[in-house]
């Protein structure tokens, strides 16, 4: 549903701008789409004077233009065949966007002469479809304005996303209500805007029109007046600017009024040439196998259960959808019917389906337009008629009843808070009821107006409050457990798991799933497992894992094969053993294998980055922490299994014994057993190893920054070239406790200066005050007590 600003401020008294319009829509459940200014796409184009044209020397075709655009004349070439001398146009220059094909102007030579940009057409800036020639302006047009700004085209246009409940808002008047209900301004008058007296038919002397409904059911109202002597013209600029700007191409005066009224007030209607018709004009079923040639030019065959517009001859509208090409007015119209029916949504909805087309009337019948708009539909529809064509009205049909029984509801108003969630007064809710276009009585009996076919009890009434309140204004709260509600029943492994796995999803990797069984090589690969199958179904099932490794391995090895660049695979399962007492013990374990490239080639390293022991090192440490362990103080030990490479693998313990995690590049002979080349990372969790935390029901306190500054101090220590950093990080850490916070290794230096067998390392410690400042005295202490503690390790301070 698009529509423009200009097109808005017509139904709705308001000074907002369209960014407070979209606010608002978005706010009360109207979704904005897009908002686009079609002066904005042409802020570049300006309006000039063609001073002198004279013949291109090359060309036959082409004009030779000097343009006076505000400044110095610009040479243009041109090839429009009215471009001429003293005529005033929209003039493109060099660097501007023509809006048409997005083609950027430059200064170019053209057949061997020098252009500086172009005099537009209406096509070239899509403000028509006329491409014969260029743009002509009044000669009272400023030279060297913006365009845009003169021609008034600075009116953004807005697209709204309607729901199918919202038939309502499938009309610019419909909107205006809404958000005049929200409060964004006054609702103006109908009459006013149309500028009609609508409680008085608008009924000339000449007979009614001969129409009736037979189909009761498909067509339950047909409304019709007659208007003789017009004149089908061209519609006025004001209506033809509307519809284009939402991209509608305008046709004639009585094809666009009933396009504009679809549009502005959500009613279809349809216009006949009286000349093409033969008898009655009558609704009703179509037979089996007739057909009408609809307006876009296709054959469609109708069955039984279709309502069709025919004559005494032939069918000339499928109804409600569209109309047929025989019976559609011309520029030689002089006498035509103005239609004004009623059709039922769901008979509207399944003709569509069957026939496959669509339309606007469709879009608006199947949702369901107002029943007791059909006099006041008709008397707009001839007014403008009248007005934009000339002739002279008929007397008014009206065959059949439109269901206009009103649905009435007794609505509480604590129905709000408890439903909705949001406490409004009484007094406000009815007010906005009121505004919607609701009936409220003193003891809240609520009368659903006719336009609102979506409203059908007090949970749609409580929703209408809430959107106008703001959907923004309900707040998020959770719904109490009621009796029969099963309770949480995961437990902390369970739970574990879960947070285990989320965060391996968040980090890139893609989960995998293999089986539990193995076969024999690849569990050898891994030094064998506990427990083999008798009779397994395949030998390449036949051994339970003992590891997770190598299923994921085997996974690797077929993308790989495929033509994977980069794998980053994790899985959470069960390993399995021999447990203390001879029975099978299984363990909850995550694993991760990354292969191939970790960053593809790039203009700025030139090769593709490779995965290394560094990577496993961080998802396992980043799905500890997942998993709420402070990684701060584990040890990072060797000892990773046979499969790992010797020197390019670790352990991450809690503690000298309980292993929490294994990591490392794997052992070129594990690689080879799995068939794959390169370098091939990969990392274990032990999650059986992770000490699970125990319901407490204590909730931490918020954190609070310190208000203090942090003080940092650099020490550099000689070590033995074979001492882990991690040995010396824990060390100084542990010095204070209390007010050391955190401890980095910032560089590791081996060469001039630093004796044989040794590395120089650098480490930064940070040191956090909580009530008052440190002392010059407090901070040598420390640093004595961090220097000894190096010491004790064999490190010697640097001078």
């Amino acid at each position: 549903m698009k529509f423009s600003l200009s097109w808005l401020k017509e139904h709705l008294d308001t000074d907002a701008d369209m960014q407070a319009v979209a606010d608002c829509l978005n706010r009360i459940g109207l979704e904005v789409e897009g908002i686009e200014n079609p002066a904005e796409v042409l802020s570049a184009f300006r309006i000039a004077k063609v001073i002198s044209a004279a013949p291109h020397p090359q060309a036959d075709k082409l004009q030779v233009l000097s343009v006076d655009a505000g400044g110095e004349p610009l040479q243009v070439v041109c090839g429009a065949p009215n471009a001429r001398a003293g005529m005033l146009g929209v003039f493109g220059p060099a660097g501007a966007v023509v809006p048409a094909n997005n083609m950027v102007l430059k200064v170019a030579a053209i057949r061997g002469v020098e252009s500086n940009g172009m005099m537009c057409s209406v096509a070239e800036l899509e403000l028509g479809d006329d491409h014969d020639g260029i743009i002509e302006l009044p000669d009272d047009a400023p030279i060297g304005q913006v365009y845009s700004d003169w021609a008034g085209l600075d009116d953004p246009v807005i697209d709204v996303s309607i729901t199918p409940n919202r038939q309502d808002c499938m009309g610019v008047r419909g909107i205006a209500r809404d958000l005049a209900a929200a409060g964004l301004g006054t609702l103006k008058p109908l009459g006013d805007v149309y500028k009609i007296d609508l409680s008085t038919p608008l009924e000339g002397s000449d007979p009614a029109p001969n129409v009736r409904t037979d189909d009761e059911t498909g067509c339950p109202a047909f409304y019709a007046q007659s208007v003789s002597g017009v004149r089908n013209g061209e519609a006025p600029e004001w209506m033809r600017t509307k519809l284009k700007a939402i991209g509608q191409k305008p046709i004639s005066a009585l094809v666009d009024i009933t396009n504009f009224l679809s549009i502005d007030l959500g009613r279809p209607l349809h216009v006949y040439d009286r000349a093409k018709l033969n008898g009655a004009l009558i609704a009703r079923k179509a037979l089996d196998g007739e057909q009408v040639v609809a307006l876009n030019g296709k054959t469609y065959t109708l069955d039984a259960s279709m309502t069709v517009i025919a004559d005494d001859t032939m069918v000339h509208d499928i109804g409600g959808i569209m109309g047929g090409e025989h019976s559609g007015v011309s520029e030689n119209t002089t006498d035509v019917l103005i239609e004004c029916a009623f059709f039922d949504p769901e008979h509207i909805a399944r003709t569509g389906q069957k026939l496959g087309l669509t339309s606007d009337a469709r879009q608006r019948f199947e949702r369901g337009v107002d029943p007791a708009f059909l006099d006041d539909g008709l008397a707009i529809a001839t007014k403008l008629v009248l007005e934009l064509t000339g002739g002279k009205a008929s007397a008014i049909t009206r065959d059949g009843q439109a269901p206009v029984t009103p649905r009435i509801f007794s609505y509480d108003t604590d129905y709000c808070r408890r439903l909705g969630g949001v406490d409004v007064p009484p007094e406000e809710q009815r007010n906005i009821l009121t505004r919607l276009g609701f009936s409220v009585t003193d003891d809240w009996t609520v009368t659903v107006p006719t336009w609102r076919r979506d409203v059908d009890g007090p949970a749609d009434l409580v929703e209408e409050v809430v959107r106008m309140v703001g959907l923004d204004n309900v707040v998020s709260v959770p719904l109490p457990r009621a009796d029969g509600v099963a309770q949480p029943t995961a437990t902390a492994a369970q739970s574990l798991e879960r947070k285990v796995r989320r965060a391996a999803a968040a980090r890139g990797l893609n989960e995998a799933i293999n089986w539990s069984f193995l076969p024999q090589k690849a569990a050898d690969a891994f030094g064998g497992g506990a427990w083999s199958l008798a009779n397994p179904i395949s030998e390449d099932m036949k051994v339970m894992r003992p590891s997770l490794l190598p299923g994921l391995l085997s996974a690797a090895q077929r993308n790989m094969d495929r033509g994977a660049s980069s794998v980053r695979l994790f899985e959470i399962g069960r390993r399995y053993f021999v447990g203390s007492d001879g029975a099978s013990d299984e363990r909850a374990t995550a694993g991760i294998v990354l292969a191939g490239e970790r960053a593809a080639r790039n203009w700025a390293t030139g090769k593709a980055a490779r995965f290394d022991a560094f990577d496993a090192k961080a998802e396992a440490i980043a799905l500890l922490k997942a998993a709420g362990v402070a990684t701060d103080n584990l040890l990072v030990m060797d000892d990773a299994g046979t499969h790992y490479h010797p020197g390019q693998s670790a352990t991450l313990r809690m503690g000298p014994k309980n292993i929490l995690a294994a990591f490392g590049t794997l052992h070129p002979a594990t690689a080879k057993a799995f068939d794959l080349d390169g370098i091939v990372v990969a990392a274990e969790i032990f999650l059986d190893a992770i000490p699970l935390k125990k319901a407490s029901g204590f909730m931490r306190p918020a954190f609070t920054p310190p208000a203090l500054q942090a003080v940092t101090r650099d020490f550099a220590f000689l070590v033995a070239e074979g001492m882990p950093a991690n040995d010396l990080l824990r060390a100084v850490k542990g010095t204070d406790k209390d007010n050391i916070v955190a401890v980095r290794l910032f560089d590791r230096f081996a060469g001039q200066g630093v004796p044989e067998g040794q590395v120089s390392l650098a480490v930064e410690v940070t040191l956090q005050p909580t009530d008052k400042s440190y002392s010059d005295d407090e901070l040598k202490a420390f640093s004595d007590k961090v220097i000894a503690a190096a010491t004790k390790l064999g490190a010697v301070l640097r001078g």
